[in-house]
Parts: structure tokens; C-alpha cells; sequence
């Protein structure tokens, strides 16, 4: 099974071919991706009208691009999947409609897929691994724990109540100064900082729910940054070193609480995972923190390579390969969705509303 897909929910356009064989083992045949950095860094963030003109001006080229580097025409392509939300809306129109065109021009099944379930599904790709396990979603929409336990079978453990952890780290940077976009920014000064100079909170620690709250964090940086003003470059390095560390021991504690309850839910399991998805997913700190913990409890750690932690259409032609498998194809009647949170049962902690839930 060879899957074409696509992704346009946010500023990467991208486009990719990964094939699954008979016994479950995905390649990559080509993974593109184009990032919108530049176009959106005068602003410092996505702005949803110049993302979706950027997808339409460069899509065709990178799925034609893609098809080059996997040697293959469209002829050798069983199905197509497209990234059918959750994300900017201008953006997902784009993707979604070029690849119905695709399917219904050359005949071939479509799948719409939840840009969240891609993330989930990354690790039976590059480490095939068996359900259940456990993940960690960390990204600047979204900060979820959610028990993977089969295709299409997910539930949501905790998510944040207020901002997501890649949010977090984007506007601490930017009220640092510091470039667009702000996580790897923050990563870089903290590694010159002193973390013990300030104390910042530690949001939830402690609490026996499993969810996740940044925004005190975030404004406590403000705060601290206000109060030091003008700042050197001493004190930016400092402020990000102690919110870095605040954000590491936040996780260290959400998540040892999250892998106790995966022991209780799956106590059968002998070699549980925990996998850690999303663009903060790429911050070495971080990682290094969540190895450590799993090191101690037992469980294995998979944190995807950093191309495939950030948006890229391979985890999405992998979602579809996978779903390819086991369900029929979408109508091309589907619409694309701003809020799709991959579980549809639990009760939404913020933005619900006529759209849907959030998270």
C-alpha cells in the first residue's frame, strides 16, 4: 500500500509517500516539507490568510516533488489522505480539496485525516510499535496525555486548561525579544542561562488530575521580566534557563502521574511505551527529562526524529496507510474541521462552542 499525503494545517506545506507492507512496516519513499517561517516572522506568528496563499502557491510543486524523490507517478499511488483538521481553516481547505481533485481525478480511495492521530500514529511508522501505549502531545495547539489504544481508539488522560506548552514557550519569547519562531529560541538562551537565578511556578504539581496549566507560568514571566527592565541579554538567558526548568519538572510530574495510570489501565502490559509527539517534542531538555523518567518507571521512551515531530505529510500518508487497512474510504463530501480532538467522548476543558471542542 503506497499513500500519498498531505498536509496544510498550519505554515508547513507538505507533501509525502510512505508505503506499508503486509506486515505492518512503514518506509518513507519522500517526506517534503516547505516551511513558512519567513513569510510569517515580520508578524511574529501565523497569520491564517498568508499561509493558506502560501499553500496554494507551492502545493502542486511539492507533491510533484514528492512523487519524484519516491521514483514513482501517480499511477503507483493506491490512495490518497489529506490533512482534514484540526488547524487553520484557509489552510486545511487547501490541502483537503487538492487531494479529493487528486482522488477523483485518477480514481483512486481518499482518506481525511486527523492531524492528531498522525501525530499519535508516527511511532508504528518509524518504531512499529503495538497498541496500546501512551503519548504525550506537546505542541502549540495542543498539551494532551492520551492512552493509544488502537486505531481510532483513543483516550484523552489531560490536557491544559489554559495555553498549550508550545503557546507557552512562543510567548515567553516574544515578551523576551526573542525571534519568531520562539521555542527553539528559548531552548538556545536557556542553554547559556542560570536556572537557579529565578523561581518560576510549577503549574498542577501535585495534583493528582492529570492535566496541564501554563498560563500562570507565562504570566509570571511577564512579571519577572517587567520588573527587570530594560533587560540584558544576561536576564534573558536566566529567564528562559528558569522557565525551561519549570516547564521539565512540570512534566516530570504530569507524566510519572500519567504512567502510573497507564500501569493500573494495562497492568498485562509488559513493555509499556510512552511516546512523546508535537513540534516541542524536539526540545533536547525535554526529551532528555521524559528518557529519564522512563528509565526510572520502566517504560520506553520513543520520541519520533526531529523532521517527523514537527508538521510533515508523512505521518499523515502513514494514518492513512493505516486506516486503508482496517476502514473504507472517506467521501469526498467530507469538510474540513478547525476543532477535531481525537477524543470525541471526554468532556472539553476549554474552548467548546459551536465549532466543537477544542482539545
Amino acid at each position: 500500500m503506497r499513500v500519498l499525503g498531505i498536509e496544510t494545517s498550519c505554515d508547513e506545506t507538505a507533501a509525502a509517500i510512505v508505503e506499508r507492507d503486509e506486515l505492518g512496516h512503514g518506509t518513507i519513499l519522500s517526506n517534503v516539507v516547505l516551511s513558512q517561517i519567513e513569510e510569517h516572522a515580520p508578524y511574529g506568528g501565523v497569520v491564517p490568510e498568508i499561509a493558506a496563499r502560501a499553500h496554494v502557491e507551492v502545493l502542486d510543486r511539492l507533491i510533484g516533488q514528492a512523487l519524484h524523490e519516491a521514483h514513482l507517478t501517480l499511477n503507483d499511488v493506491d490512495a490518497i489522505a489529506a490533512t482534514a483538521g484540526p488547524g487553520l481553516v484557509g489552510g486545511l481547505i487547501v490541502g483537503l480539496m487538492t487531494g479529493k481533485a487528486i482522488a477523483l481525478a485518477s480514481q483512486k480511495p481518499f482518506y481525511a485525516i486527523n492531524h492528531l492521530e498522525g501525530h499519535a500514529l508516527t511511532p508504528r511508522l518509524t518504531d512499529n510499535i503495538e497498541f496500546p501505549y501512551l503519548l504525550l502531545l506537546v505542541s502549540g495547539g495542543h498539551t494532551q496525555m492520551v492512552l493509544v489504544k488502537g486505531l481510532g481508539d483513543y483516550e484523552r488522560l489531560g490536557t491544559t486548561i489554559d495555553d498549550a506548552l508550545g503557546e507557552a514557550f512562543d510567548k515567553t519569547a516574544k515578551m523576551l525579544g526573542l525571534a519568531y519562531p520562539g521555542g527553539p529560541e528559548v531552548e538556545k538562551a536557556a542553554m547559556l542561562g542560570d536556572s537557579t537565578r529565578f523561581s518560576l511556578p510549577r503549574p498542577l504539581k501535585g495534583e493528582e488530575r492529570l492535566d496541564f496549566s501554563f498560563s500562570g507560568l507565562k504570566t509570571a514571566v511577564r512579571q519577572l521580566a517587567t520588573s527587570l527592565e530594560p533587560l540584558s541579554q544576561t536576564d534573558v538567558n536566566d529567564i528562559c534557563a528558569a522557565f525551561q526548568t519549570a516547564v521539565a519538572d512540570t512534566l516530570d510530574d504530569r507524566v510519572a502521574r500519567s504512567l502510573m495510570r497507564f500501569r493500573e489501565t494495562f497492568p498485562v502490559v509488559d513493555h509499556p511505551v510512552l511516546v512523546v509527539a508535537g513540534g516541542v517534542a524536539a526540545n533536547k531538555v525535554l526529551r532528555s527529562v521524559l528518557q529519564q523518567l522512563c528509565d526510572k518507571n520502566g517504560f520506553r521512551f520513543i520520541a519520533p526524529p526531529m523532521a517527523l515531530c514537527t508538521d510533515n505529510a508523512a505521518m499523515i500518508a502513514w494514518a492513512g496507510a493505516e486506516r486503508a487497512n482496517q476502514t473504507p474510504p472517506d467521501s469526498l463530501n467530507i469538510a474540513p474541521r478547525s476543532r477535531w480532538p481525537l477524543d470525541m467522548y471526554s468532556a472539553p476543558l476549554i474552548g467548546a462552542g459551536r465549532r466543537g471542542a477544542k482539545a
